[in-house]
């Protein structure tokens, strides 16, 4: 499997961002190979419908057919790329750019929610119970300071991946990581000066 899938072109990105097709995207990444009955039990769709969206990704590249697996009476379709990646700078410079990074990024909140949901704290170790968890913070930063938070963040998950490859308490993990300036309303201070930390 690939690293990442760069996409340049906002009506790809489109592709991936419906909501279905996003979900199986994810399944395939996490579960590995299935064929479209398989994730339709998954998803609660029929087979036709997962069928379809699975074609549409595999026609723009998302996934594959896996050649190591193959059914003779079904296709088994694997992920190609570990994630999606796009240049929201590059992305910005038209309206359909523009729609296609938002989009994508409520489909990202909408899956964090379902992660959210899903989580049973029941049973749960109390290592995992410290380690799980969200924060958020209002922090005062220059986009150049946010940029390497961000940079400094995917090199520490990747090195963090790596040095525990084969652990066995190691689980699937979803990480989050996201920054955005704040959006200012006429009664809200513009002094940028209040800061709320929270676990």
């Amino acid at each position: 499997m690939e690293e990442a899938f760069k996409i340049s072109d906002p009506r790809v990105l489109k592709v991936v961002a419906h909501p279905l097709r996003v979900r199986l995207l994810g399944l395939l990444r996490a579960d590995g190979p299935a064929t479209a009955s398989e994730l339709g039990r998954t998803v609660g769709e029929s087979s036709g419908s997962t069928s379809y969206h699975l074609r549409e990704l595999a026609k723009f590249g998302f996934i594959e057919e896996d050649p190591e697996r193959r059914d003779g009476r079904e296709r088994r379709w694997r992920a190609r790329h570990r994630y999606t990646s796009w240049d929201t700078d590059e992305m910005s410079a038209t309206a359909e750019g523009r729609e296609a990074v938002k989009i994508m990024q409520l489909r990202q909140v909408a899956v964090l929610e379902q992660v959210v949901q899903s989580y049973d704290i029941a049973g749960r170790s109390a290592e995992w119970l410290q380690a799980a968890g969200m924060s958020d913070y209002w922090v005062t930063l220059p986009a150049s300071a946010l940029k390497e938070l961000m940079d400094r963040l995917e090199e520490l998950i990747h090195d963090l991946e790596a040095r525990h490859a084969g652990s066995p308490d190691a689980e699937q993990v979803h990480l989050w990581v996201a920054g955005f300036p704040r959006g200012r309303t006429t009664e809200e201070s513009a002094s940028g000066e209040s800061r709320e930390d929270g676990r």
